[in-house]
């Protein structure tokens, strides 16, 4: 799925444009990725957790010329699934929303 089939899908799940889908879609993974540039773990009960996780510099090697490459130390997003979305990619089916409360009765 692409970003743009992501908005699509937002804008028809929701009943709002495709622009408000938009803006919807994009200050979501503009706070994400503020969140882990900070060093945050994000954390979606039901989908999975994003971390950050540190890398030390290392000696490598370039497979095209063979030459050794000192590779510098960097931080790198993670993502770890959750059981619900384990369950549900392995079952070939998306996890239901629970279902809306039901109006007090009178």
């Amino acid at each position: 799925m692409t970003k743009s089939e992501l908005i699509e899908a937002v804008a028809q799940r929701a009943k709002m444009t495709k622009g408000s889908a938009e803006t919807v879609v994009n200050a979501i993974f503009e706070t994400m990725a503020d969140a882990l540039a900070a060093g945050k773990g994000i954390e979606i009960r039901g989908f999975g957790s994003f971390t950050v996780r540190t890398y030390r510099a290392y000696s490598g090697r370039n497979p095209r010329t063979g030459s050794n490459v000192d590779v510098t130390p960097k931080r790198l997003p993670f993502f770890r699934v959750g059981k619900e979305l384990k369950v549900a990619v392995n079952e070939g089916k998306p996890p239901l929303p629970p279902p809306p409360p039901e109006p007090p009765k009178a």
